[in-house]
């Protein structure tokens, strides 16, 4: 098991568990997922120690921890502990979910994802009529109910949401934008919070903004997280890591096998250069000097 606060994080938004979750994947990599998707957030997600729980070997672990992000059910990404704080550390999210890149990058990028076809969680019906249910949902808690797609462990139920939305309807009125909001309340994030919704009351009372005052519109905070290749976990944009892993891993890197020609040339340089040392005159061998007598 990994430190609080490090290894597994479980994405958000996930369809409820069924025996059915992971039957598209192959045998093995479905064992691994449904023993992934059992594991609590904080536990180590690395193949070393995952092979000593399950029954197979690091490499066949490896593989399909490499399968199942391209099936979309994992990413792995580095993080920054906290505002406060150097330390960053690698952090696998699981979804039972699969998600499609799109999803994937969005969430990454700390926006709120669009639900996909593949494994869209259900959605309410529709009104008998055929007419679009009214949404009676203030912006203020629109936001609130966002704040889980930030960051997993700020997520806040009904409740909590229609509890604090006073509170983040002055922030609105005092011309906080939604993503001040999200920031205020998922920066700097201590590893393990009891209660969300109390954490968020406090963060939005400790934080709320004077009067009038707007923050600048070019203010971006600083990316929370950065995508790592699920194989060799090197860095890069979710774009250049598609499926979760890098070209190379996925094996679309530009060839580097020489060419025909480049081949002819090497072997051209070879036979003249075993020429030119079988042609050299050779040097004659030196006399041995004679040895002096003792006298």
């Amino acid at each position: 098991m990994a430190r609080p606060g490090y290894g597994k994080r479980s994405a958000p938004d996930q369809a409820p568990r069924t025996a059915r979750d992971f039957g598209h994947l192959p045998a093995r990599e479905a064992y691994i997922a449904a023993y992934l998707d059992r594991l609590p957030d904080g536990a180590a997600m690395d193949h070393k120690t995952l092979a000593k729980e399950l029954p197979y070997g690091q490499q066949a672990v490896r593989t399909a921890l490499r399968l199942l992000s391209e099936a979309g059910h994992l990413r792995v990404c580095r993080e920054r502990v906290s505002a406060e704080r150097t330390q960053w550390v690698s952090r696998t999210y699981f979804s039972r979910t699969a998600r499609d890149d799109a999803w994937w990058s969005a969430f990454l990028r700390g926006d709120t994802p669009q639900a996909t076809d593949a494994g869209e969680p259900p959605r309410a019906a529709p009104p008998a009529d055929g007419r679009t249910a009214p949404s009676h949902r203030s912006p203020a808690h629109d936001v609130l109910a966002s704040v889980g797609h930030a960051d997993p462990r700020m997520a806040l139920s009904a409740h909590e949401c229609a509890a604090l939305e006073p509170l983040a309807a002055e922030w609105l009125a005092r011309g906080a934008s939604p993503a001040a909001i999200r920031h205020a309340l998922v920066n700097a994030l201590p590893d393990v919070i009891a209660a969300p919704g109390a954490f968020a009351r406090r963060r939005l009372t400790d934080r709320m903004p004077l009067e009038g005052a707007v923050p600048r519109p070019d203010h971006r905070p600083s990316p929370r997280r950065i995508p790592e290749c699920t194989n060799c976990h090197v860095p890069g944009p979710p774009e250049a890591l598609p499926g979760g892993l890098c070209r190379v891993c996925h094996g679309t890197a530009p060839g580097t096998d020489p060419s025909p020609e480049a081949e002819d040339a090497v072997r051209r340089r070879v036979d003249e250069l075993r020429a030119v040392v079988r042609d050299r005159p050779r040097t004659p061998a030196r006399p041995p000097k004679p040895r002096r007598g003792r006298g």
